[in-house]
């Protein structure tokens, strides 16, 4: 299949997930979502041997018809600024995230091919400081 055009969808949720949530869930008919500031919620929590209260994990809310595509949170980095969703009928374009290109905190960065040729998308966070 030879992709022709790209329906995307950016919107900054401000941390929301009622929004977030109401955002993956109507917006079927996008094919690719830019999400700015994602909610972060508790997913479960996993024995430790170094942490006898348990490690919690948390993560951006999730839906069968989307594929996510961010940066892992890590300890010095507990919040995602930027995510992408995309439609799990392009799943076989071979999306990847590319931070071997750029890799920041504020910029989600991916490739993917359509035929023979390969397409680079970005998302950026900006804020006002």
């Amino acid at each position: 299949m030879i992709l022709k055009s790209l329906k995307l969808f950016s919107q900054n949720v401000w941390k929301n997930k009622a929004f977030m949530d109401c955002i993956v869930e109507t917006n079927k008919d996008f094919d690719i979502l830019f999400i700015q500031e994602p909610p972060l919620s508790f997913v479960c929590t996993i024995p430790s041997s170094s942490n006898e209260d348990r490690n919690r994990i948390v993560g951006v809310p999730n839906h069968p018809n989307w594929i996510i595509f961010s940066r892992p949170l890590s300890d010095d980095n507990n919040h995602l600024w930027v995510i992408s969703y995309i439609n799990v009928c392009f799943s076989h374009m071979w999306f990847s995230l590319r931070k071997d290109i750029i890799n920041h905190k504020d910029i989600c960065y991916f490739s993917f091919f359509n035929d023979s040729d390969i397409f680079f998308i970005i998302n950026i966070y900006s804020d006002n400081y």
